[in-house]
């Protein structure tokens, strides 16, 4: 019954996006000769089917799961009747198929509020354009599901009980987060990309168009960024190994549109103040949204070797051929436009805010095709000489390191710049507080005994940047009360506060980090970095999904922790469990890495202490809320259709030249 209640959902799903596509591209075509239907209702109906399709489907596959139905393949290979609840629901995107399921709902979702929140603007042309992306990218992944990447084939014979999730799978409920965060992420770009799509066709690329696409960016941007960094929790309380980002080619596939997308809303504001770089905006978020479908290839393929990719896919071609047509399109539409998408305009001079922004697209830009490219490198070589190569961490910390101190001088240079020019004497006095603060840190920092170029340069320039965005917020609360953190400039500089903290603290705990390995038998103690570790023993623990070898240690005499070696349900190798004294100072992380050849006998005890890598995760939490803080509204700001030299049309705001820019409203414009 799951199975065919199921793959009749994906089915009306798929009809509901077919159906929709010709419709709006019929009325589209009407539209251009004046006698259009109505096209907000055609593409209501259409997205509601398809919404409607995706949630049949989905509790189909979640229904399956909690009823053990193993009459559904998928069922009996992602989860059992000893499944903890949790992982039995998180279940249904712990495979390829039920990911895409998972991606095509989330996809579904998004273009369904685009088509009924924009139901009454006026342009409805403009809309329809957006949600005939939004359902030509249903279309094709729906399809998926009906072919290689059907979540719903039944199982002959069926068997009486399932093999359970990947181990790494059910080991942490953060399962029940991360994915479905970077889902969002990755998959709500394609608002954007319908929004350039639509701006492209109908030539409307105005201030207008830039708000509604920083909007969307912003969405996805944060939900990306939260899912990017939960992955890295991930990493480091399950994998065993004491790090939290090794530079893997899905981790990268992640992170690239990450970048690609942080350029834009930067450079965006330039767009929006300036009338400037919009065919480098408009490459921006067409490119994005590519990387997005490159990165379900890498990851969805089988061509990476990955503890997180899908090994086992036959969707590579089908992928490719879809990133292909979209970057086509792309590229031929931006080409078509060139025109429109001309400014007489430009960077008047490079010591200037518009300058810094350029200067840190080009950075971020540059990140992000050195991350790809050693990303996809291997790959290449494969293809054309039949060899297997690797790109390692060496390459990665080699080459963006410089990159990152360049962006945090960028971070600290560009608040506090003026629009068009400025001149060196009016940058010295806004940064002069700054640049002193940074100096005294970078003193305290050496006669504390830090050594070593790399992570002095951090900390220099991210004291840097961070007193520069603590006095931007400064003045906005001054200008406007404690409102002024939400909105552009009070939620970027929050953002800019989240990315400073990051980078300290990841300074710190690849610089400074100790590893030790201890050989100990029970009662003995050893000593780590200052951190006393001792064992008292070890026992075996029986869990309904699993059988584990426990140790139990003491961590400066008054944590207990319990790092453990698990087998699963399904067989397989050991899986580590380490365990975490966390402190915002330093965490001691503790690992068994070989139980005792005899009863009683040592252990070996694996220690790693890094310092302030609990500030990486409070860095991103307040990435995030910086990125919330952004999406509203700030009070001191203009609202959208005032405070520029245009004029509403239909709801929208029209300048009147694409070279003209917007008088300046105040002398410190927001960062994004």
């Amino acid at each position: 019954m799951n199975a065919i209640l199921g793959y009749c959902g994906v089915l009306i799903a798929f009809l509901s996006a077919l159906a929709g596509v010709v419709a709006l591209s019929f009325g589209l075509w009407r539209t251009r000769r004046g006698r259009g239907p109505d096209l907000g209702w055609s593409g209501r109906i259409a997205v509601s089917g398809t919404l409607a399709g995706a949630l049949v489907a989905t509790a189909a596959m979640e229904h399956g799961l909690l009823t053990h139905d193993f009459s559904l393949a998928y069922v009996a290979g992602n989860s059992s009747r000893e499944t903890p609840l949790l992982y039995q629901v998180t279940g249904m995107w712990s495979s390829l198929a039920g990911s895409i399921l998972l991606w095509a709902l989330i996809l579904a979702a998004y273009v369904t509020v685009v088509a009924w929140l924009y139901r009454r603007r006026p342009d409805q042309v403009t809309i329809a354009w957006v949600v005939l992306v939004g359902l030509i990218t249903a279309a094709f992944f729906f399809g998926l599901m009906l072919g290689p990447a059907n979540p719903f084939v039944t199982a002959h014979p069926i068997p009486h009980d399932g093999v359970g999730p990947n181990p790494l799978l059910q080991d942490r409920p953060l399962v029940a987060f991360h994915p479905p965060l970077l889902y969002l992420g990755m998959v709500g770009f394609v608002v954007p990309f319908g929004f350039a799509v639509a701006g492209l066709v109908t030539g409307d690329l105005g201030s207008g168009w830039a708000s509604e696409v920083r909007r969307w960016t912003l969405v996805s941007w944060g939900a990306l960024g939260a899912g990017i960094m939960l992955g890295a929790w991930w990493s480091y309380q399950v994998l065993g190994w004491g790090g939290f980002w090794g530079w893997d080619p899905v981790e990268n596939a992640a992170l690239v549109p990450w970048l690609v997308a942080t350029a834009f809303l930067h450079s965006v504001i330039v767009h929006q103040r300036r009338g400037i770089l919009k065919v480098w905006n408009v490459s921006l978020v067409s490119a994005t949204f590519c990387l997005t479908i490159l990165a379900t290839f890498l990851t969805r393929s089988g061509v990476l070797e990955s503890v997180h990719a899908f090994s086992d896919s036959t969707l590579g071609p089908a992928l490719i051929g879809f990133f292909g047509a979209a970057a086509v399109a792309s590229v031929g539409l931006i080409a078509w436009r060139g025109d429109l998408l001309r400014s007489s305009a430009g960077v008047d001079a490079a010591l200037s805010r518009e300058g810094a922004f350029l200067a840190n697209n080009l950075a971020l830009a540059a990140f992000a095709f050195l991350v790809l490219l050693g990303t996809v490198y291997p790959l290449f070589v494969e293809a054309v000489s039949n060899r297997q190569v690797s790109v390692g961490a060496p390459y990665f910390d080699r080459m963006s390191m410089p990159v990152v101190l360049a962006l945090l001088f960028l971070m600290a240079v560009a608040p506090a710049l003026p629009w068009r020019k400025a001149s060196v004497e009016l940058a010295g006095r806004r940064l002069l507080l700054p640049a002193a603060f940074s100096a005294a840190v970078l003193v305290v920092c050496v006669a504390a005994g830090v050594r070593g170029p790399g992570p002095l340069a951090a900390y220099l320039l991210a004291s840097f940047a961070g007193a520069t965005a603590l006095r931007q917020l400064a003045m906005e609360v001054i200008r406007v009360g404690i409102a002024g953190v939400t909105g552009r400039t009070g939620g970027g500089m929050v953002v800019h506060l989240g990315v400073v903290i990051v980078a300290v603290g990841m300074a710190s705990s690849l610089s400074f980090g100790h590893r030790a390995e201890l050989v100990l038998a029970p009662g003995q103690s050893g000593v780590v970095a200052g951190h006393t570790i001792t064992y008292r023993g070890i026992e075996n623990v029986v869990y309904p999904n699993r059988s584990s070898v426990e140790a139990t240690v003491v961590i400066d005499h008054d944590h207990l922790g319990h790092p453990a070696l698990s087998v699963y349900q399904g067989g397989g190798p050991a899986v580590g469990t380490p365990a975490v004294d966390s402190g915002l100072r330093d965490d001691t992380y503790v690992t068994l890495d070989m139980t005792p050849a005899r009863p009683g006998g040592a252990a070996q005890i694996g220690v790693v202490v890094q310092p302030l890598v609990i500030w990486l995760w409070i860095g991103g939490a307040v990435i995030a809320f910086g990125a919330l803080l952004a999406l509203l509204r700030s009070p001191g700001g203009p609202r959208r259709g005032r405070g520029s030299r245009g004029r509403r049309v239909h709801g929208k705001q029209r300048h009147e030249g694409n070279e003209r820019e917007q008088p300046p409203r105040r002398e410190m414009e927001p960062v994004g």
